[in-house]
């Protein structure tokens, strides 16, 4: 018989039919479902990733986490540490809950000992907790000389004077350039310093001296020492001459210009300051016997700069000799307590600015 068979079991046929659209549809539910719970579970974690979510852990947090805050680092950097660090749920979350603690501007670079899973708040009260760090932030100033230093490094780390002291004597493995000829004095940049726990003596001494080595370039030292028909080590040692001598800042290119003048006329310096260098920081006021001392770094006898610096010069000494003052003078007094500075061409118009100096009881 050819044809369609009209009667070969049509209730059958119809029943399959109806079971295989079943079959097809739950196959389609079933992947939806898994779909969704796989977008539910991703979704979370990019949009932390990518800064997008403002939800948050809550308690104290689990456990310790070791992060650092660099300095320039602003509230988004931090969190985007925190959160790369599993210590905020994101980024986003910390931002906000900074942005809610006016103190959170003074969280300050260096490391720090956090949990993993922190509510974003308290992360950001742990950052201003100074218990929290585990680094030893050191405040180098300028002025202050090779011993002082030591001296300070010393009391706020564990490092030892004598390990220090050891260091200083292999300047080799400092990185002291060429022409500083081993002498350390001037080359430990004035910064703050974020010392962290297993730095030796010769870690702390040489990152300062590489820090000098970047203010050398900053300040373009090569190239004005080459203007100035000077050598870098001459730059280095007037400017730290012109730190502990100057105290506003005003003053600083106009007090490397009369330094200067005096070089170029062939005059001794006449500096306290290289003198005190020699005696000590405690030695108090200079006698008529001191002026008289044997020393090359006695500049009232002696022509040119002293053998070496004498403390260490920040960037305003660098730049104030780079870019000294355009004047005549060849003297100058602190004319008053309030640190300012009086010039003068001539001897006897310098002798009546120390009579008034010595009136408003500047000794």
């Amino acid at each position: 018989m050819s044809g369609f068979d009209f009667d070969n079991h049509p209730d059958e046929s119809r029943e399959d039919r109806r079971r295989g659209r079943g079959a097809v549809i739950i196959v389609l539910a079933t992947l939806l479902v898994l779909l969704l719970v796989v977008v539910l579970v991703l979704v979370g974690p990019i949009k932390n990733l990518l800064g997008g979510s403002n939800t948050d852990y809550t308690g104290a947090g689990t456990g310790t986490v070791t992060v650092v805050v660099h300095d320039g680092d602003g509230a988004s950097a931090i969190g985007d540490t925190l959160a790369s660090d599993g210590v905020v749920r994101s980024s986003s979350a910390f931002v906000s809950a900074a942005a809610a603690n006016p103190r959170s501007r003074g969280i300050a670079p260096g490391t720090y000992r956090l949990h993993h899973h922190m509510q974003a708040s308290l992360a950001v009260a742990l950052l201003l907790k100074p218990s929290s760090r585990v680094d030893f932030p050191v405040t180098i100033t300028e002025g202050m000389t090779a011993a002082s230093i030591v001296a300070k490094i010393a009391s706020k780390t564990p490092i030892t004077p004598t390990a220090l002291q050891a260091a200083l004597k292999q300047p080799k493995s400092l990185g002291l350039p060429s022409y500083a000829h081993g002498h350390v004095e001037g080359f430990l940049f004035p910064a703050t310093y974020d010392i962290q726990p297993g730095e030796t003596a010769s870690d702390v001494l040489k990152a300062m001296v590489t820090r000098f080595d970047q203010a050398l370039v900053q300040d373009h030292v090569v190239a004005g020492a080459k203007q100035l028909g000077m050598s870098v080590y001459a730059v280095v040692t007037l400017a730290s001459i012109v730190q502990h001598e100057a105290l506003l800042l005003p003053d600083f290119p106009k007090i490397a210009e009369v330094f200067l003048n005096r070089l170029h006329a062939n005059m001794p310096l006449g500096s306290d300051a290289t003198e005190l260098y020699i005696l000590g920081p405690n030695h108090g006021p200079l006698t008529s016997a001191d002026l008289n001392l044997n020393s090359p770094y006695n500049t009232r006898h002696n022509l040119g700069l002293p053998p070496t610096p004498i403390d260490s010069p920040g960037d305003a000494a660098l730049n104030a000799v780079i870019h000294h003052a355009n004047s005549q003078y060849l003297y100058f007094v602190t004319i008053d307590k309030a640190g300012h500075t009086a010039y003068a061409t001539t001897l006897d118009r310098f002798n009546q600015l120390v009579t008034e100096s010595q009136a408003n009881g500047v000794s």
